[in-house]
């Protein structure tokens, strides 16, 4: 973070060509984005990057979670179940604001994008 306290842009552009590569059907946690991103402490910092992704058409959202597969940046889209019905709509199956196969939907990014 810089000395003012802003997040870098370089940053939330590196989380978001991130969460642009996760595969529809599948979710990921803030932490597992910022364990790739060589910034394990940094899980907020990607939290605030998808608070601020809404103003951007190309990146889902909807598929970044807290890493126990619960819905908390629901609040952030625009209907408070937005972020379930984007989900469901692609066959994810949640009760009560969470992922009810979160082992099999979590899509880790240090895992699936490894270079070979």
């Amino acid at each position: 973070m810089s000395k003012t306290s802003e997040p870098s842009n370089d940053f939330f552009n590196d989380v978001y060509d991130v969460v642009r590569l996760i595969p529809q059907g599948h979710a990921t946690s803030y932490g597992a984005i910022a364990r790739y991103l060589g910034a394990s402490r940094s899980s907020r910092m990607v939290g605030w990057a998808m608070n601020a992704s809404h103003r951007l058409q190309d990146i889902p959202a909807h598929r970044v979670l807290n890493r126990n597969g619960v819905l908390t940046g629901k609040h952030h889209f625009t209907a408070s179940d937005d972020m379930q019905r984007l989900l469901e709509s692609e066959g994810i199956v949640v009760v009560n604001d969470q992922i009810q196969n979160w082992k099999e939907v979590f899509w880790d990014p240090s895992v699936a994008l490894q270079l070979p």
